[in-house]
């Protein structure tokens, strides 16, 4: 399953330290506690539309530009659930036998 907190945090953390800021300044900017940031981060915590807006200020980030890395990562964990879905259906053997009336009776192993 994509979680959302999980790929926001992942893209907030990495835009904080491509900009080389501290969860310290950031959180002074943004006016947030640091262990709630980590939280966000982390994906433990949820952010609120508020909280988002202060910490892409904090950033110097557009809010759209967040929302549309977030955007790309979850359509790539889509496709990498699918393709996994799709190889596992593809590993798991498949038996047939053909019955007394002709009926052909398909089965997964």
């Amino acid at each position: 399953m994509v979680l959302f907190r999980r790929i926001l945090g992942d893209v907030l953390r990495s835009e904080r330290m491509q900009r080389g800021l501290t969860l310290r300044e950031v959180s002074a900017d943004a006016r947030v506690s640091l262990g709630y940031i980590s939280e966000i981060e982390r994906g433990q915590k949820e952010a609120s539309s508020e909280l988002l807006a202060s910490l892409c200020s904090a950033l110097d980030l557009p809010l759209s530009d967040v929302l549309r890395e977030v955007s790309d990562a979850v359509a790539v964990e889509e496709l990498a659930q699918g393709l996994r879905r799709v190889e596992s259906v593809e590993a798991t053997p498949i038996t047939s036998v053909r019955t007394a009336a002709g009926d052909v009776v398909a089965s997964a192993a």
